[in-house]
């Protein structure tokens, strides 16, 4: 067989989710630059909002826009769950199921080998398969948090939140992971369907049931037990792809304007000093953790650098910012996180926990204090807190309360106090790890070779004609 003809056709549909699309978007890239080609799927306003493509790859990544079907009570812009209040989101995936009939089209006349999709498109192993396509999950969840999601050969009895509290009956093995009761609380609706969309469990499920291969943002290095545990329950290819470390040169000269201050300030601060914070661009903190999270910086004595999306709900304490002037920065816009963590300034992240956000952080040694809000981040917590990469601000397990005081003690102990040094070590010790771009280029070469060993014979992409 030449060598071009080993190239593969890969199709991409991501969740619409710029925590999923953006990931998946990365892995496109990794793939397109060994040749393959790549059709990446997704509504036209969430492409329009890509940032460009390198040249080099803009021949080999094409963006397929797929309009969302027009739903009762969703704005016809709302297309990603960015900026969405959460009792919309179940009716972006109720759209979102409607787009089968556009995906079916498209595998039926563009026929990829592949296609790699998200844990929200249940239905789309059976399409797949019934039109002679591989099809591959990729998750941005760490493989401890699929393995959590339940098993496909055997029954998953948990049916209420306590259910979810303890480690499940199918891990062998001791463990944190598991949520806390106020976790399970604020997301059970999803969980259960009760919000009015399929329940977030049974997607994973289905999906994991219905496809080839499963592909994980991770490492075996990072987690190998649940690797191991991963194809002992599933009885599938289980894949690490790496954890798709993005790059500072990527986008070194963008946004000169918006990091020179900032710059110029953490210039100014002592080495390993700073604690960064931030908590993704879609999590909600309610006003009284906001305040209590406030307070806790101030008494905590540390400068501070704080990204802050401020709704009309949001608050801070009155005359909050005049009393850290100088000492700490609230930023209520975007602010070039990559470029921050990497500052020599900066000497710990207080973080939701979300896995992207935590790779960028260990990237450059930054120890992590986590403060979990909402989707998946409890479980990534425990998982943290047991490798000792990240020290959790005590809070009350059920109603989920934490004082201002717990938030400063945490946050010194991490950055500054001796029995905090445990956590800097492993950062140190992460970051080779995370940023060992040899193994990451490994990754992807098995999970292609599977791919390409793996693709349909050409009989079964031609069934109907094609």
């Amino acid at each position: 067989m030449a060598k071009e003809e080993c190239k593969l056709h890969i199709a991409m549909f991501p969740w619409l989710a710029f925590g999923h699309m953006i990931p998946s978007l990365n892995l496109a890239k990794l793939i397109a630059q060994r040749g393959h080609r790549i059709s990446f799927i997704s509504t036209p306003r969430n492409i329009d909002r890509f940032p460009k493509l390198p040249p080099h790859l803009s021949s080999l990544i094409t963006f397929v826009k797929l309009p969302l079907p027009l739903t009762e009570h969703l704005p016809e812009d709302a297309q990603a769950t960015i900026g969405m209040p959460p009792n919309k989101v179940p009716r972006l995936k109720n759209a979102h199921d409607r787009l089968q009939d556009s995906i079916t089209h498209f595998l039926q006349s563009s026929r990829p080998d592949w296609i790699i999709q998200d844990f929200a498109a249940y239905w789309l192993p059976d399409i797949a398969r019934n039109l002679g396509v591989r099809s591959a999950f990729f998750s941005i969840y760490l493989a401890a948090t699929v393995t959590f999601s339940g098993p496909t050969l055997t029954v998953d009895s948990r049916k209420k939140p306590e259910d979810f509290t303890v480690s499940p009956n199918w891990v062998p093995f001791p463990t944190k992971v598991a949520f806390h009761h106020f976790e399970v609380l604020r997301i059970f609706d999803s969980l259960s369907g009760a919000d009015g969309a399929k329940p977030a469990t049974q997607s994973f499920l289905e999906v994991l049931r219905g496809v080839d291969v499963v592909a994980i943002k991770s490492c075996y290095e990072f987690e190998p037990e649940w690797f191991q545990l991963l194809e002992d329950m599933h009885k599938k290819p289980i894949f690490p792809v790496g954890v798709i470390a993005p790059k500072l040169e990527d986008n070194a000269n963008q946004d000169d304007d918006k990091w020179r201050p900032i710059k110029e300030w953490l210039d100014k601060q002592a080495e390993r000093s700073v604690v960064y914070i931030a908590f993704g661009t879609e999590a909600k903190i309610r006003n009284d953790e906001l305040t209590e999270i406030a307070y806790g910086l101030e008494l905590s004595g540390l400068p501070f650098f704080w990204v802050l999306r401020i709704d009309d709900d949001s608050e801070l304490p009155e005359g909050f910012e005049e009393r850290v002037k100088g000492r700490g920065i609230v930023c209520t816009t975007w602010a070039p996180q990559m470029k921050i963590l990497a500052h020599d300034s900066i000497g710990g992240f207080l973080t939701h926990s979300g896995w992207g956000s935590v790779v960028e952080a260990l990237l450059f040694e930054r120890p992590l204090v986590l403060l979990t809000i909402d989707t998946d981040q409890g479980l990534n917590a425990r998982l943290f807190e047991e490798k000792k990469i990240g020290f959790p601000i005590p809070r009350d397990h059920q109603d989920g309360s934490f004082t201002r005081q717990s938030v400063a003690d945490a946050l010194r102990l991490v950055v500054v106090m001796e029995e905090g040094k445990v956590y800097r070590d492993k950062a140190k010790e992460m970051s080779r790890l995370i940023g060992d771009r040899d193994m990451q280029e490994k990754y992807i070469d098995k999970f292609l070779a599977h791919l390409t060993a793996h693709r349909p014979p050409m009989d079964a992409k031609d069934q109907d004609g094609n």
